[in-house]
């Protein structure tokens, strides 16, 4: 039927015919009165839900909600398009804390530095990250791994994980980094005025698209295996897409729909899992080396504390978990920050020269940095932590209340009738990212500027060490004793029990990463992309292409 969506009246031929037809069911008035209540729903929904929360008294228990006008959609358009924007002026209006509804659910925001406590650094009893995201992730992970099992046996896996991620092996992963990347900038056509040799001819490349690349081959080639590398061709690449077409905001909002994608995501799980646990099960037989420093060798050692060796099916789920994770967001902020080097000049040439004074050989061309030397490059590190600030990769972090919370009043200032409580069944959101461009602890809080860390009584330097707790304050939630960081208004990796478990190798390999472009190749942009919130992962727009041309030593 063809309707006028902006009188929502139906157009004259489908009511005449509507009307022959309903006029053999029930006599005319019905039909017409059946049709017109029919047709008016939607405004009549509009209506009540308006006059709901102009005119019904408010539960003052509970937060303020944010305006809408049309019931259950709620202000899932004013969010997803610029959740940023959408937050932060909530914010002027409502305070820290206001709920909003998200296609059904009732989201309440606490934001600032106290709102990321109130929710990183709340209770298990009371918050749980596993119900808001195990329908998201289970069918991309698998089963008992990652939020579909139990917190406490999640904590024991990060500890797995971090028996791989050790000093020692990161001083070996700089180097297959490196040799990844100058392979595929001698390979790619992305990079045909490169591989001429023609320092005077520019050449173009997609940032995104580049990086996605170089860092899936990377992280291939360290934390996932050899065998996992040598299999990197179209069928693999073809598995991890459709895989990957199973995480988005689509996904997370409506998990069950009857669509192809989501056949693809689940088939696509078990022909990667059975991968896995084929590599395993030809190591153990003999029939691969053993001696590996990747992640799978890690986690074959490992035992529950209960007695029991982590289960063949749980190793291949945790490195699909590690692939996935890892793979979106290192790109993403790998590709952010080559498109503001290439915008700055200058800072991409202070990078450039802290390579020459540090790694220079006697014939000008530069050496490569080891493990240890990366993490003494100060402009390197300013860089990262700057595009890390402005450009979050996830911008908002949820849980579901499992019991009925109480917001301090340091907080929000508590109602005329009593402190605000956020009702079980509820979901909560902290954005670190709106902390971390906030006007009134950022100076020109929404400019790229990696110089900020450099000041050692600055904002951006407090910040860092309330992230890492440099009073030496740790937290053991079962993996180890980790900074907490929950008050910080600087979280890139997140804080808390949920804090990102692979920090450490993600500087690695986007400071191995950028130092080996860097060395290799100069870089020009007229202007940085914008976010699209679109995706799960806050990526830049299109068009995305950097102008690049060859160092004379590379």
């Amino acid at each position: 039927m063809a309707f006028n969506t902006t009188t929502f009246v139906p157009s004259s031929d489908a009511w005449s015919g509507f009307l022959v037809e309903a006029q053999k069911i029930f006599p005319t008035s019905t039909a017409r009165l059946a049709l017109l209540a029919l047709v008016n729903i939607p405004v009549i929904a509009i209506v009540l839900n308006v006059l709901r929360q102009l005119i019904l008294p408010r539960d003052r228990s509970l937060p303020p909600e944010v305006f809408h006008w049309i019931p259950f959609f709620g202000s899932a358009a004013s969010y997803g398009n610029d959740p940023i924007n959408f937050l932060t002026s909530c914010q002027k209006k409502y305070g820290d804390v206001f709920t909003f509804i998200l296609l059904g659910r009732k989201m309440t925001v606490a934001l600032g530095s106290k709102g990321n406590n109130f929710i990183l650094g709340g209770k298990l009893a009371n918050l749980s990250a596993e119900d808001a995201y195990t329908h998201l992730t289970t069918p991309v992970f698998g089963k008992d791994v990652a939020y579909d099992c139990p917190n406490e046996k999640l904590m024991e896996q990060k500890k797995f994980i971090k028996v791989g991620l050790s000093a020692d092996n990161f001083r070996t992963y700089v180097g297959m980094v490196e040799d990844e990347v100058l392979d595929f900038m001698n390979r790619d056509p992305s990079f045909r005025t490169y591989q001429m040799n023609d320092i005077n001819e520019w050449g173009q490349f997609d940032a995104l698209t580049v990086l996605a690349e170089m860092t899936i081959l990377t992280a291939a080639r360290t934390l996932q295996g050899k065998e996992v590398r040598s299999s990197m061709d179209k069928t693999y690449a073809a598995l991890f897409s459709d895989l990957d077409g199973g995480f988005t905001p689509l996904n997370f909002m409506f998990p069950n729909l009857p669509l192809e994608s989501y056949r693809k995501r689940d088939r696509a799980q078990k022909k990667l899992s059975d991968f896995y646990v084929g590599i395993i099960n030809a190591r153990r037989e003999g029939r691969s080396n053993n001696d590996e420093t990747d992640i799978i060798a890690a986690l074959m050692t490992q035992t529950y504390r209960n007695g029991n060796a982590l289960p063949d099916h749980e190793i291949a789920h945790i490195m699909i978990a590690l692939l996935m994770a890892g793979q979106h967001t290192s790109s993403t902020t790998g590709a952010w920050t080559l498109l503001h080097l290439a915008a700055n000049p200058d800072v991409a040439e202070s990078l450039y020269q802290e390579q020459v004074t540090r790694f220079s050989n006697p014939d000008g061309s530069l050496r490569s940095p080891t493990y240890d030397e990366l993490r003494t490059l100060p402009v390197l590190d300013a860089v990262i932590r700057e595009t890390l600030r402005l450009h979050s990769p996830i911008h908002s972090i949820m849980r579901k209340v499992r019991a009925d919370l109480v917001v301090p009043p340091t907080l929000a200032a508590p109602s005329k009738d009593g402190q605000y409580i956020i009702p079980e069944g509820y979901f909560v959101l902290a954005s670190p990212t709106v902390s971390q461009v906030d006007p009134k602890i950022w100076y020109n809080a929404t400019q790229w500027d990696p110089s900020r860390w450099n000041d050692i009584d600055g904002e951006a330097a407090k910040a860092f060490k309330q992230y890492t707790d440099e009073n030496g304050e740790k937290v053991d939630y079962g993996f180890g004793a980790v900074s907490k960081g929950t008050e910080s208004p600087y979280q890139p990796f997140g804080a808390g029990r949920h804090r990102c478990v692979g920090e450490q190798f993600a500087y690695l390999q986007l400071g191995t990463l950028i130092t080996t472009v860097v060395r290799q190749i100069e870089l020009r942009i007229d202007a940085v992309p914008a976010p699209n919130f679109h995706t799960m992962i806050t990526m830049p727009k299109q068009p995305r292409m950097i102008n690049y041309r060859r160092r004379k030593f590379a």
